[in-house]
C-alpha cells in the first residue's frame, strides 16, 4: 500500500470529540507491514482510538486524492492468506457507491471486517458477524455507516409519510428502518437525511446494548461502537455524536 506516514489532518473539532487529543498527533503508518506472518488466533494490537484515527485520516486522503493507490495485491494476499488481523468492523449499506475500503483511503486486504445490507441494519446475521469480529478477531472498533440518499431509508420515509407499502421481503427490510424515520418525521431539516443519521445512531446503540458480547467488551474498554454518515456528493465521512 502507499498509505503515507504524514501528520494527521482530520478536522480538529471532530477528531478531538471522538478520539481524544492524544491521538491527534498520531502518525498513520503504512499498514501493509503490519500483516506479518502470525500464528492462528493472533489479533490486532491497534486500539479503538488508533483505528478511528486511521479511518478519519484515510477518508481525508480519499478527499484530497481520490484516485486509488496502486496496491501490490499479490503481496497483500500472501501476507493475509493464513491469518487475518482486521482492525475495524464497518457495517454499511449494500449501495454500490459506498465501498468502505476505498472511501477510507484505499485500504488493502485484511484490514476491514465489512458487513453490508440495505440500510446498514443489525439483523441476526449481521450481529453475529460483528460479534465474531470483536470477540474472535479482537477488533476494537465498530462503525455503523449510513449514507446520503440511502434508497432503503428513502423507502422507510415514504412508508411513514405516504403509507407506501413494499412487496415481499423488501417490505420486512424497510420495516426495520421505519422506527427511525418516525422518530424524526416533522423535525427541522431534510427528512431523509435526518432518518439516515437517526437510523445509524439507533443501529450503533443496538449493537452496543443488545449484544451481550459487545456490551461486555465495551465495559472493559476493549471495543468502541460509533455511528457515521457518508456524503455521496463530497466523499466525506462524518462521525456522529
Amino acid at each position: 500500500m502507499c498509505f503515507e506516514c504524514r501528520p494527521f489532518s482530520a478536522h480538529r473539532r471532530q477528531f478531538l470529540s471522538l478520539a481524544g487529543a492524544s491521538v491527534a498527533a498520531t502518525c498513520i503508518f503504512g499498514v501493509l507491514g503490519e500483516h506479518r506472518a502470525s500464528a492462528a488466533g493472533t489479533t490486532t494490537s491497534v486500539t479503538a482510538d488508533e483505528a478511528l484515527a486511521r479511518l478519519i485520516a484515510g477518508n481525508e486522503k480519499y478527499l484530497a486524492a481520490p484516485q486509488v493507490c496502486a496496491a501490490d495485491l499479490l503481496k497483500q494476499r500472501e501476507a493475509v492468506a493464513k491469518a487475518q488481523m482486521p482492525w475495524a468492523v464497518i457495517l454499511t449499506c449494500s449501495d454500490s457507491r459506498v465501498p468502505p475500503e476505498l472511501l477510507f483511503g484505499g485500504l488493502g486486504l485484511g484490514e476491514l471486517f465489512v458487513a453490508r445490507n440495505p440500510g446498514n441494519m443489525a439483523d441476526t446475521a449481521t450481529m453475529g458477524t460483528i460479534e465474531y469480529g470483536v470477540e474472535h478477531l479482537g477488533i476494537p472498533l465498530v462503525v455503523v455507516m449510513g449514507h446520503q440518499r440511502c434508497g432503503a431509508v428513502i423507502a422507510a420515509c415514504e412508508a411513514v409519510e405516504k403509507h407506501t407499502q413494499f412487496p415481499g421481503s423488501i417490505g420486512s427490510m424497510i420495516d426495520a428502518i421505519v422506527p427511525a424515520a418516525k422518530a424524526v418525521y416533522g423535525k427541522p431539516g431534510d427528512f431523509v437525511d435526518n432518518a439516515v443519521r437517526e437510523s445509524a445512531r439507533r443501529t450503533a446503540a443496538k449493537i452496543a446494548t443488545k449484544s451481550a458480547i459487545v456490551a461486555d467488551l465495551i465495559k472493559v474498554n476493549r471495543v468502541r461502537v460509533l455511528a457515521s454518515r457518508y456524503d455521496l456528493d463530497d466523499g466525506r465521512v462524518d462521525f456522529l455524536t
